[in-house]
């Protein structure tokens, strides 16, 4: 194992239940994945987080905050916009029989995300390039995922619709957010009676390196999401759910 491992982020591992035989092999994963990330980083804008002890905890140990809330033995997990494939392929690598698709509508960073499932021997997992809004119109796709993430720049509201429409009946939808969230909150528990969610928990995370009021939002699918959903991230943007009557 990596001597440059800062023990806040073995804390956090182990704080997560990666304690067994697993453990080295599982963080010599991390440390190529980040080697990865920040050579690719060079010449492709992929994060904004480029200190190497700030990935472990800002983006790994951060998307492993998940299994906080969602720890199940077998899972069918949909990232959306996963980006450079946070959170959904380091909770791949904690949780290697989860079964887990990361959907990402640019094609240089599917590219990327398709170069680390082939450099860490992931099985089980796959990049999907498309768009939400396209793909939960999918009978392949549509209220097929047990669990379903998106850790985007986004209200709750629009995260909501785009990642309802994914989960089956009974699944559920983790989104992060940090800072205030009050009025989001509020405008996002409307928005989740209209696609048939319902807030189940709201978790704070005390993990190592992540004490600054990040929330793990847990929605519960109470039934299938209606069929209009999602609409077109222009009409998302213009006419947002939770602020428009649950008739509409």
């Amino acid at each position: 194992m990596s001597n440059d491992l800062p023990d806040g982020f073995a804390v956090g591992l182990h704080q997560l239940g990666l304690e067994d035989s697993r453990f080295p092999a599982v963080v010599e994963q991390f440390l190529l994945y980040r080697q990865e990330l920040l050579d690719w980083n060079t010449r492709f804008n992929l994060t904004a987080i480029t200190d190497p002890e700030e990935v472990l905890f800002k983006h790994f140990l951060d998307s492993l905050s998940l299994l906080l809330v969602y720890n199940e033995p077998q899972a069918r997990l949909l990232d959306i916009g996963a980006g450079a494939g946070f959170p959904g392929l380091p909770l791949k690598i904690a949780r290697p029989q989860w079964h887990v698709t990361l959907l990402e509508a640019t094609g240089k960073k599917v590219m990327f995300l398709r170069r680390m499932i082939e450099t860490l021997q992931l099985e089980g997992v796959e990049a999907v390039q498309g768009r939400a809004e396209e793909l939960a119109h999918d009978e392949a796709f549509r209220a097929t995922f047990d669990v379903v993430t998106a850790r985007a720049v986004a209200s709750l509201p629009i995260l909501l619709e785009y990642a309802s429409p994914f989960c089956h009946v009974g699944g559920q939808i983790i989104l992060p957010k940090k800072g205030e969230l009050a009025e989001e909150l509020a405008q996002g528990k409307l928005a989740a009676q209209q696609v048939g969610a319902i807030l189940k928990d709201d978790v704070l995370v005390t993990l190592p390196g992540l004490e600054d009021g990040r929330r793990l939002l847990v929605w519960e699918q109470r039934r299938k999401c209606p069929m209009q959903f999602p609409r077109s991230s222009s009409v998302m943007a213009k006419k947002p759910l939770g602020r428009t009557s649950i008739k509409e």
